[in-house]
Parts: structure tokens; sequence; C-alpha cells
């Protein structure tokens, strides 16, 4: 392929990074606005899980398709998707309209962030990633920048809708570009060769996992229930997935111990990312009432870190070996989080934005490795795969432990109540209503509490990537 060509891709990857990141930061400093406005505090975690459950269903199903028809299709497919998922957003009355139109927004999703991988590792060598990843990874540091500020400023001065149509312009451009520069020749095989029965049973495990956690907070009988009937579907597609001529999620690469523990790594580190960057806001917003604009920064000091940190992936793998980088690096981040567990009123603002940059530094390096290790350790055919894997294992934290921490918010606040509504607590998780909340000392005690648990539950997915660590195997430097 041409150099020019490759440029013209790589800046298409550029913008969907960017986008795809944008609506990160963005969601998450409106997220406040967004509960407060709609009295969605019952249904806050769905506003984000319904968007990832949507990704960590099709991710695999498009690594699977983009291993047999090639890319570009794909990929112009997630962009309409997430777009046209964008605007509906932007459109939405309530919060059910809300929740149906992220789900759009995840379908395209699941298509935009594993190609965005696959296409790279498609044009630049094993040697050469590093580089290009970390290149990409400056779209995530110029979100930082822009996406909090920016969603700020639209939820302060005009309304939270326009979070989501911020993406609709990016969108069109990135389909642009993409039919423009990339010219891609691939031989398509029929879609018999589709593991049907894997994508239904990987469907049904993944959404009544989803529906189960949810259920906790309001039927725990019947969150059990179904939490234990997504266990029995995942052995069910397990098996299936053993027999398939062509599995959707090929078993037989979990048999490298260092493979399964880079998406174990990735799966439980990015679930603690989706913690910080959902109830850092929440936490500045409804205890220290500063504006929407300023508590966004604090996924800024994240993003800008990691965009740093990931320059340093391909000199940390020539000199120390994946387990010992994570060791070290995972270690620091849970140290820092240590204090969010007995956290007062009184402890310092300033805080929050070291523990999102020291978090962002551990991600921008181990997340990095995660994908380019998954990628290096299976046969050139099964790259697609494999970066589907580990981006839905990116996926699928986020997802699980959204609704995990939304749970054991909800549950803490309920249980703590005392005669006080539930609606003056969802009055006072938004900045715009200080006075409100200056005035209900009780409500900002019962919302610290569950805070305390929800961080409470990321030191413990912490702890589980140590153990995991520790176990593998591997302690040479990959090549």
């Amino acid at each position: 392929m041409k150099k020019s060509n490759r440029i013209l891709i790589l800046c298409a990857i550029f913008i969907a990074t960017f986008m795809t990141s944008v609506e990160v930061t963005i969601v998450t400093t409106a997220l406040p606005a967004i509960i407060s406005q709609l009295h969605g505090l019952s249904f806050q975690s769905w506003i984000m899980s319904s968007y990832l459950l949507m990704t960590a269903i099709t991710t695999p199903i498009y690594g699977k398709l983009a291993d047999m028809w090639g890319r570009k299709s794909l990929f112009q497919l997630g962009i309409v998707l997430f777009t046209i998922g964008s605007l509906l957003s932007g459109l939405a009355p309530n919060i059910f309209f809300l929740i149906i139109a992220r789900c759009i927004q995840g379908i395209g999703a699941g298509s935009v962030i594993p190609l965005t991988f696959t296409i790279i590792a498609d044009l630049y060598s094993f040697k050469e990633r590093a580089k290009i990843m970390a290149f990409t990874n400056t779209a995530w540091g110029l979100s930082a920048l822009i996406g909090p500020l920016l969603g700020g400023f639209l939820v302060d001065q005009l309304s939270w809708h326009w979070v989501f149509i911020v993406n609709v312009p990016l969108g069109i451009l990135v389909f642009a570009v993409i039919a423009i520069g990339y010219q891609e020749t691939y031989a398509k095989q029929p879609i018999t060769s589709i593991d049907k029965a894997g994508v239904i049973y990987l469907s049904l495990t993944l959404l009544l996992l989803l529906i189960g956690i949810q259920l906790l907070n309001t039927h725990i009988t019947i969150g059990i229930i179904v939490l234990i009937s997504s266990i029995i579907f995942l052995l069910v597609f397990s098996l299936v997935e053993k027999k398939a001529t062509t599995p959707i999620i090929p078993i037989s690469m979990f048999t490298n111990r260092t493979f399964s523990n880079q998406v174990i790594t990735a799966t439980l580190l990015s679930g603690i990312l989706i913690c910080y960057e959902i109830y850092f806001p929440i936490w500045l917003q409804s205890l220290y009432h500063v504006p929407a604009t300023v508590s966004g920064l604090v996924v800024t000091s994240s993003s800008v870190m990691w965009l740093l940190s990931s320059f340093f992936v391909g000199p940390l793998l020539k000199r120390f070996s994946p387990k010992k980088i994570i060791l070290i690096v995972v270690t620091i981040q849970c140290l820092s989080y240590l204090p969010l567990l007995t956290a007062s009123s009184d402890f310092p603002d300033w805080f929050f934005y070291i523990i999102a940059a020291i978090s962002g530094a551990g991600m921008g390096i181990v997340i990095s490795m995660n994908i380019m290790l998954c990628q290096h350790l299976v046969a050139q055919e099964q790259v697609g795969s494999a970066t589907a894997i580990i981006t839905l294992g990116r996926s699928l934290g986020p997802t699980i432990m959204t609704g995990i921490y939304g749970s054991a918010l909800n549950i803490i606040i309920k249980n703590n109540l005392n005669g006080i509504s539930l609606t003056q607590v969802n009055n006072t998780i938004s900045s715009a209503n200080k006075k409100i909340a200056e005035n209900q000392p009780d409500i900002e005690n019962i919302i610290l509490q569950a805070l305390h648990g929800v961080f409470g539950i990321a030191i413990l997915l912490f702890a589980i990537v140590l153990i995991a660590n520790l176990l593998d195997p591997n302690k040479k430097i990959i090549d």
C-alpha cells in the first residue's frame, strides 16, 4: 500500500479514536445533569451499560467478519450506526429513549473500536505498531483536553443533549475519509460460515449477565436466578465454540496463559477505568459542588497521562517481561486508590486529579501492551479475532462493572435514606443544584458512603489483576 494511503487511513483511525474517546469524556461529564433532569438515578448505570453491552455483544461478531470479509465495509457500517445512535441520543426526550439510542451507538462502536486496532495491525509490523498506537493515542489526549471543557460548556450553557450531537459531524467525516482513502481487496466468504449458535449463546450470556446485575439492586432473588442462567449459557457457549468449525471466539487461543492474562488484565482495568470516569465527576459535583466543566477535567488528567505513557510501551517491552511491567504498574495504581476508602468531605479535591493521572498513566502502559501482545501471540489469520477478544474484554469489563457499581451505589443509598426521599438525592447529584445540596448535609453523607463502597470494589479488582499476573508462568521478554 502506498505511503500516502497509509497516512490517510491513519488519519481516519485518529479521528475515529478521537470520536469514541470524546464520547466517554463528554458523556461522563454530563452524566450528573442527565440523571438530575431525567430523574434517572435508578437507571443511571444503564446510560453507560446499554452502550457497553451492545459493544460487547457485537465486537466478536465484527472481529470474526473482519477476518472473513475484510475491514472497510464493516468499519463504515459501524461509523454509520454510531453516528445515528449519537443523533438519537441527543434528541432523547426521556431516559428510556436515551437508553435505546445508546444501544444503537454501542452496536456501531462494536465495529469501530476493534477494527481501528485491526487495521493498524494490517498496515504496520509489530515493531512499528508501538509508535503508531502511541500516535493514535494522541487522539485520547486531544479529546481529554477538548471533551470535558466542551462537555461542561454545553451542559452549563446549553443542555446535555448537545454532548451527543457533537459526534455527528465527526462520524460523517470519518466515513468520507475511509470511503476515499481505504482501498481494500478481500475475498469474501459466504455468510453460512458465521458461528450462528455461538453468536446467540454469547449474546444471551452477556444480556442475562447485565440484567442479573441490575436486578440485584431491586429484586435480589430474581437477580441471582438470572445470573445463574447466564453462567449456564456461558458453559453452553464454551461447549459450542469447541465444536464449531469457525468459532466466533476461538477457545484455543486461551491455552496460552500469557494471552489469557492480557485479556483478564485489560478487562478488569477497563472496569476500573469506567469507575473513576463516572464517579469522580459525580463526587466532585455532588459533594464539592464544582461546575460540570471543572469536574470533567479530572478525566482530562487521566487521558493526558495515558497519551504520554503510551510512548514508553515499546522501550519497556524491550527491557522487561509483560508480567513484571503489569505487577509494578498495577501496584502503584492500587495504592493511589486506598485513600478513597476513608475520604471525608474535607478530602482535598486536587487529589482526585492526581489519582486520575496515576490511573491514566498505568492504563496507557498496560492496556496498550495488552492489545499488542494479544495480536503478537496468535497466527496472522487470527489477528482480527484476537483483537476482537481483547476489545470484547475492554467492553465487557466496563459493561459488567458499570452495573455492579450502579447497584452498589443504589443499594447503599437506599439502605441509608432514613426518611429522605430518593428524589431529594436525585436533586443533589447535580452541581447545578448547589443550594439544595448545601442545605442537605445528611444527603451528602449518604452519597459519600455509597462512593466509598464503589471505590472499594475498584480496589478489589486491582487485587484480582495482581493475583492473575503473579500466576503468569512467562517471565521472559517477548520479542
